[in-house]
C-alpha cells in the first residue's frame, strides 16, 4: 500500500528516485500513465495487471468506456527502476503533468501519484476546505 507524501527532484534526464517506502513494491517494475487532475499515476506491475483485467471488462459498446480506455492506456509506459532506485518519467507524461524539477509524490493506496509541487499544493489547498465535509458522503460509514 502506498502512503505518505515525499519531495523528490526530477533530474536532468527525467528520472526520479523512488521513495524508500515504495521501493519494495515497485522493485519489479512500474507502469506510469496519465492520472486524473494532471498528475502521473504509478502502479506496480502486479497492480496494473489487476487494474487492466477490470478495465477489460468494460463494454466495448460504451463510448465512455472506450474513451477512458484510450486515454488511460495510450499514455501508459512500463519502466524498470535502476540500481539507484531511479525511474524515468517519460517525456510525454512529464509534459502532460507539467512536471518541473520540484515534485511531490503521494501515496494513494493502490498507486503512487507524481505531481508538480506547485500543482499539488494548489490542489491540496483547494480540496482541504471541503475535506471534512465530504467524508460521510464519499465513503459512507467511514466515521
Amino acid at each position: 500500500m502506498f502512503l505518505g507524501t515525499y519531495a523528490p527532484k526530477l533530474d536532468e534526464k527525467g528520472r526520479i528516485i523512488l521513495p524508500a517506502k515504495f521501493r519494495d513494491e515497485l522493485a519489479g517494475g512500474v507502469v506510469m500513465t496519465r492520472g486524473q487532475e494532471h498528475c502521473v499515476y504509478v502502479f506496480s506491475n502486479r497492480e496494473f495487471e489487476s487494474l487492466h483485467e477490470k478495465i477489460r471488462q468494460a463494454p466495448v459498446t460504451s463510448k465512455q468506456a472506450r474513451d477512458y480506455l484510450r486515454v488511460f492506456l495510450s499514455g501508459a509506459s512500463a519502466e524498470t527502476p535502476d540500481k539507484q532506485h531511479r525511474v524515468t518519467v517519460p517525456a510525454a507524461l512529464r509534459n502532460y503533468a507539467g512536471l518541473g524539477r520540484d515534485l511531490t509524490v503521494i501515496g494513494a493506496g493502490s498507486r503512487a501519484e507524481i505531481w508538480d509541487t506547485e500543482a499539488w499544493e494548489a490542489y491540496l489547498a483547494e480540496q482541504e476546505a471541503a475535506f471534512s465535509d465530504t467524508a460521510e458522503e464519499v465513503i459512507p460509514g467511514l466515521f
